[in-house]
C-alpha cells in the first residue's frame, strides 16, 4: 500500500466511523484566531471558558481587545492557564494587525498563502500550529494543521517515524492528498477526536478505535 493509499485508508475509516466534526467551534473568523493562541497547552474546554468571559463582557473584537491592558486581557482569559503568557502573545497578533493592516481583519485574512504563515510565524509566540491554525480555520486557506494528535497516531500505526517533526509531517499529507481545503479541515479534525478519545497518550483504546486494524 502507498503512503497515499494508506492516508486516504485512514481517513476513511475515521470519517466513516464518527463523520464531519464541523471543527472549528469558532463562531467568526476572529474568534478563531482567539482560539487558536488559547488552545496552546490546554483543552478546548479552558478556552471555550476563557472565550465565554470574553464575549460576557463584549470583548470579543478587534478593536475591544487591542483597547485592553495586557494584565486586564490576562484575567479574563485566566481558564484557559498560561494566562499571561497567553495575554501577551494575544496582544503581539492584535499589534501586527493593527501596524501591518491597521485593523483591517478581512484585509489580514486576504493575504496570499506563504506570505501570511511568515508574517504569522514572525510574530513573537505564535509557533506552526497555531499559525497554520489561523489559515485553515479562519482564512480558509489550504494547508495541513499538525498537532500532538497527529504525531501520535501517525508514529503509533508505522505511517512515520517517531523522529518526525511538524514539516515533516506537513509535507507528507499534503505531499501525498489532493491539495483541498475542506479535506484537510476535516482530517485535522478527526485526527484530534481519534487522539482525544481513543488514542490517548495512555491507556488508548485500541479496541474500540476507528483505526484498528490499520
Amino acid at each position: 500500500m502507498t503512503t497515499t493509499e494508506r492516508l486516504q485508508d485512514i481517513y476513511a475509516r475515521m470519517y466513516d466511523r464518527l463523520g464531519p466534526q464541523h471543527w472549528w467551534p469558532g463562531e467568526t473568523p476572529f474568534e478563531v484566531m482567539v482560539g487558536a493562541v488559547l488552545t496552546q497547552n490546554t483543552n478546548w474546554k479552558n478556552v471555550e471558558r476563557a472565550i465565554d468571559n470574553l464575549k460576557g463582557v463584549g470583548l470579543l473584537s478587534l478593536a475591544a481587545l487591542s483597547a485592553l491592558p495586557v494584565g486586564l486581557l490576562a484575567e479574563y482569559i485566566r481558564p484557559a492557564g498560561y494566562y499571561n503568557i497567553k495575554a501577551g502573545r494575544l496582544h503581539n497578533l492584535l499589534t501586527h494587525i493593527n501596524q501591518t493592516h491597521q485593523g483591517d481583519l478581512q484585509a489580514f485574512l486576504h493575504q496570499p498563502l506563504e506570505p501570511f504563515r511568515e508574517a504569522l510565524l514572525s510574530i513573537k509566540g505564535i509557533g506552526p500550529e497555531t499559525a497554520d491554525s489561523i489559515l485553515l480555520y479562519a482564512a480558509n486557506l489550504p494547508i495541513f494543521v499538525v498537532d500532538t494528535y497527529t504525531h501520535r497516531i501517525l508514529s503509533r500505526h508505522q505511517v512515520i517515524d517517531e523522529e518526525f517533526g511538524y514539516q515533516e509531517i506537513q509535507e507528507l499529507f499534503m505531499d501525498h492528498l489532493e491539495c483541498d481545503l475542506q479535506l484537510y479541515n476535516e482530517y485535522h479534525a478527526l485526527l484530534v477526536r481519534v487522539g482525544n478519545v481513543y488514542c490517548k497518550k495512555t491507556n488508548p483504546d485500541c479496541a474500540a478505535c476507528p483505526l484498528q486494524g490499520v
